[in-house]
């Protein structure tokens, strides 16, 4: 029922930017955070940001500063731009939603497919 539709990766050289968005067919005001995970060849997924419907947001050490998770609560939209991208930040990036249960309160997630970056001279 819920989707989640990752855009935005692509090919660039280290130092480059890109801007990732998130498409969610409801709205994200239903979920108490909305996050990015990555998974880099070889490696296991790990996340990236996570904003939460209060507007914290967290951030993995190693992109800290260049690195930005923003949402768009009437577009329904999640955004990660990345900035000064290294080669290690190559992976597929995943969009994933946190929600809740009502009743039960058992947390459970959407993901997105994910999309590719991929940084490269």
């Amino acid at each position: 029922q819920v989707q989640l539709v990752e855009s935005g990766g692509g090919l660039v050289q280290p130092g480059g930017s890109l801007r990732l968005s998130c498409s969610v067919s409801t709205t994200i005001l239903n979920f108490y955070a909305m996050a990015w995970y990555r998974q880099a060849p070889g490696k296991q997924r790990e996340l990236v940001a996570v904003v939460r419907r209060g507007g914290s947001v967290k951030y993995t050490d190693s992109v800290k500063g260049r690195f930005t998770i923003s949402r768009d609560n009437a577009k329904n939209t999640v955004y990660l731009q990345m900035n000064s991208l290294k080669p290690e930040d190559t992976a597929v990036y995943y969009c994933n939603a946190g929600a809740i249960e009502t009743d039960s309160l058992i947390p459970y997630d959407h993901w997105g497919r994910g999309t590719q970056v991929t940084v490269s001279s």
